[in-house]
């Protein structure tokens, strides 16, 4: 199982990015599906999440900017950022809770699986 981010770049201050990240693999079924970011010198920290029935957990300080969405079709999560801030700049990384399918062919347990990250930089 791959998760594959993309989206991220460069954007001015009160713009807008949308992430996506995709998993692949011998995939059974997705639980929650999420994005993080690191700050330089920081731990990383939660962003936004979605459960595989739709319900959405959003941090504070960045409700109402960022939206998150699902296409469960395509194993895929989004982020969608707009009036970006300088301090938005982070790698940002997604995160997907995955049942695969073993080598017994049966689905295994759920397993946290992270993408690669995705540079976003917003400039002031």
């Amino acid at each position: 199982v791959q998760l594959q981010a993309s989206g991220g770049g460069l954007a001015q201050a009160g713009g807008s990015l949308r992430l996506a990240c995709t998993a692949s693999g011998r995939i059974f079924s997705i639980r929650d599906m999420g994005w993080w970011r690191q700050f330089p010198g920081k731990e990383r920290e939660w962003v936004a999440s979605s459960t595989s029935d739709g319900v959405i957990n959003i941090l504070d300080a960045v409700k109402g900017r960022f939206t998150i969405s699902r296409d469960n079709a395509k194993n895929t999560v989004y982020l969608q950022m707009n009036s970006l801030k300088p301090e938005d700049t982070a790698v940002y990384y997604c995160n997907a809770g995955i049942r695969s399918i073993g080598e017994t062919q049966l689905p295994t347990d759920t397993h946290y699986y992270w993408g690669q990250g995705t540079l976003v930089t917003v400039s002031s």
